[in-house]
């Protein structure tokens, strides 16, 4: 048995110089799980924060030398490595903080040099100070517009996993075919405004690999397991048609046995053959036209590029933790590194054009949205983090902070914290860069994006950051600029015309919601969440719900609309034993939010009928009324759970599990368990009922809530 550890001082009693030295760095030294309750950091958690910030805090010495060095420092700066300017904002205040006289110049990304702050373009400038006294000084200078336009109408949109969106032409798995067909036919045929899918990053090859879209190799590159590989030029032109044929054949019994009865999706047989399929392809030349496209979505990506691909192809030979590589391979700058890429360049090409054919079929269901009449289009979801042996973490090593994992504190859901195993941005090094690393990953996406989900949004603000091999209850928050992180994704967001979405489910620090509002970033809400919690905690009426949100009945974290109202998500919880109370009381507090919530919709007059006057069976009549509720709402967005639509019982990520439930594996099913194709999907008269309700809603919704696009 170990040895008893001493406990850690509360905050209140660490040194005053470790705290002062903390709070220079933007390390907290408590949090505040409720307004009423404070939290005290450990002393480790803050020494381990600042070590992984490159300050030493190791000894009462080391903390006052680390402390002096910070103020000499600021003292002795005219201007901190990036300044935000936003339009019609005023002067920034550290602008407006430097010494009178002092000459400012900028030099815009457009190529332009200017006196002075006056009249300047959007973008990313670089900004020159000369004091009276002789010192220089050089920052990046966001500038912004002042918040994103609110979207130009109001609509409802499909919210799916792709991966879980079967077809009769997809091998195992949804792809992005399926999200075109998925997009044309919800546009064109049902009116509406967008399709709101899963992370489709890059993720970690192995065997078995890892399922989850929110732990990828790369969040700046897209994944070809999503390649639909009939749609890929090319593949009319492959010469050895019995191959060809064998793919197709093996495609086909893959897809007829993901659509049995209680069948997983098995994405490491689906990459298995569609990477065979691609190293066919990959001996096709490209015509003049195509290889030109390519050669220029080469020179766009750059390095960004060619780093991803060329860990891609030391993954194939050294595995896929670059930490296990030979040390030469370990930095991607080295001459190791670029004699391997040389000697690889096959691999590196095969890696690239990979990613560009993605791109291009990403980009091609946008553009198929729009043309279904979308306002928004497809919704991409941008994941909080990275894999700490994917691609982004090799390639950009210097911008992430070593022996440090995000996570979040112990809370009422999860009184032992959580450790997602994400390796979190260094914030003074983005600052030092302009935030390059982030500008680049929304420039990439915001390529086939009309909107933008930002996961865990709380994460421009403040990360909570565990120590390698501590438990999450010993981490603490590190603060970011967001200022600055909500500036280039605003300017980004705005160059490409695209809304953002920001989840901020469960625990926000006070002043984040707004702060997001105030920039025109839209809000999660969940229906069964949207209670009065500072009044008497009854469920919050329609009106009162904020407009600048995407209003849902769940996500893809959370139990189905069907099993919610039915109970069977405790029962799930129960087998799998999870649940933290006897199964009878679990039950009783889950069957009495239900009826809360079912006596809301019938006094609202919502609930039409449970199944004898109508026809319609109790359950769909319950699912229809929550969806006529959540076009009450003043929400500008409002999202329909797919599988809602055809009673599917089964959460796709069950929190808190691992092997005990196969998250991020299943198709879309009806409420038997049967697996429900896309074409199927089209045909349901349980679906098509639902969007009837839906669509009268919109239609009856106020006008003056931003208008209804009907259809």
């Amino acid at each position: 048995m170990p040895a008893a550890q001493p406990a850690e001082p509360p905050a209140e009693d660490l040194p005053e110089d470790l705290t002062r030295l903390a709070a220079l760095h933007g390390v907290a030294t408590s949090y505040r799980p409720s307004p009423d309750r404070t939290v005290p950091a450990t002393a480790t958690a803050v020494t381990l924060a600042l070590a992984a910030l490159g300050v030493d805090a190791s000894s009462p010495g080391a903390v006052r030398a680390a402390l002096t060095a910070r103020e000499t420092e600021l003292r002795g700066r005219l201007l901190p490595p990036t300044v935000v300017r936003w339009d019609g904002g005023g002067t920034p205040a550290a602008l407006a903080a430097l010494p009178a006289g002092t000459r400012l110049r900028v030099d815009t990304e457009q190529g332009e040099r200017l006196d002075g702050v006056g009249r300047l373009p959007h973008g990313v400038h670089r900004l020159t100070a000369t004091a009276p006294d002789g010192r220089t000084a050089d920052a990046h200078l966001i500038v912004a517009p002042a918040r994103l336009p609110a979207p130009a109408v109001r609509s409802y949109g499909l919210l799916v996993q792709l991966y879980s969106l079967l077809s009769r032409r997809s091998w195992g798995m949804g792809d992005l075919g399926d999200l075109g067909e998925l997009a044309a036919w919800a546009g064109r045929s049902l009116g509406a405004g967008f399709v709101q899918v899963n992370p489709l990053h890059a993720a970690v090859p192995g065997a078995p690999a890892d399922p989850s879209p929110y732990r990828p190799s790369s969040r700046r590159f897209p994944d070809p397991v999503h390649l639909r590989i009939e749609d890929v030029p090319e593949f009319a032109y492959v010469t050895d048609h019995e191959r060809a044929r064998s793919l197709r054949e093996r495609a086909g019994r893959l897809r007829e046995g993901v659509l049995e009865k209680d069948a997983l999706i098995d994405r490491d047989a689906v990459w298995e053959l569609k990477r065979e399929a691609l190293e066919l392809l990959h001996e096709v030349p490209l015509g003049p036209g195509r290889r030109a496209a390519y050669c220029d979505y080469l020179a766009e990506q750059g390095t960004a590029l060619e780093d991803h691909a060329t860990w891609c192809a030391l993954a194939e030979v050294h595995g896929s933790d670059w930490h296990r590589w030979p040390e030469g391979l370990r930095d991607p700058r080295s001459a190791g590194t670029d004699r391997a890429r040389r000697e690889l360049m096959d691999r590196v090409d095969l890696h690239s054009r990979l990613t560009w054919l993605t791109d291009t079929q990403l980009t091609a269901a946008q553009r198929t949205a729009r043309e279904a009449g979308m306002p928004v289009g497809i919704v991409h979801d941008l994941a909080v983090g990275v894999h700490p042996r994917g691609a982004d973490s090799w390639a950009q090593q210097e911008y992430f902070a070593a022996g440090m994992s995000v996570g979040a504190p112990p809370d009422a859901f999860n009184s032992r914290g959580q450790d997602w195993g994400l390796p979190p941005w260094r914030p003074d090094r983005l600052a030092a860069s302009g935030y390059a690393p982030f500008r680049g990953l929304l420039r990439g996406l915001f390529r086939y994006a009309g909107a933008l989900r930002v996961d865990h949004v709380m994460g421009l603000f403040r990360l909570w950051w565990v120590p390698e091999g501590r438990p999450p209850t010993e981490g603490t928050y590190v603060h970011y600029d967001a200022e600055a992180m909500l500036a280039v994704l605003v300017l980004e967001a705005a160059r490409a015309g695209a809304v953002v979405i920001g989840e901020d489910l469960g625990t926000v620090e006070p002043g984040v919601r707004e702060a997001l509002r105030e920039r025109g970033v839209l809000g999660t809400s969940v229906l069964w969440f949207e209670r009065d919690w500072t009044g008497d905690g009854r469920p919050l009426p329609p009106e009162r719900w904020r407009a600048d949100c995407l209003a849902t009945a769940t996500t893809h974290d959370l139990p189905s609309t069907a099993a919610r109202l039915t109970g069977e998500h405790v029962e799930l919880r129960d087998r799998l034993g999870l649940l933290a109370r006897p199964l009878e009381e679990e039950r009783a507090e889950a069957a009495a939010d239900t009826a809360e919530w079912l006596d809301v919709l019938s006094r609202l007059g919502l609930l039409h009928g449970t199944g004898g006057d109508t026809g319609t069976p109790a359950e769909e009549a319950e699912i229809q009324a929550v969806h006529r509720f959540l076009l009450r709402t003043p929400a500008r967005l409002v999202g329909l759970w797919l599988p809602d639509a055809v009673g599917d019982r089964r959460p796709q990520n069950l929190p808190g599990t691992w092997d005990q439930y196969p998250n991020w594996r299943l198709p879309v099913a009806d409420a038997g368990g049967r697996p429900v194709t896309l074409e199927e999907l089209a045909a349901s008269p349980r679906l098509h009922a639902l969007i009837d309700v839906v669509r009268d809603a919109a239609r009856a919704a106020v006008p003056e809530r931003g208008g209804v696009r009907d259809g």
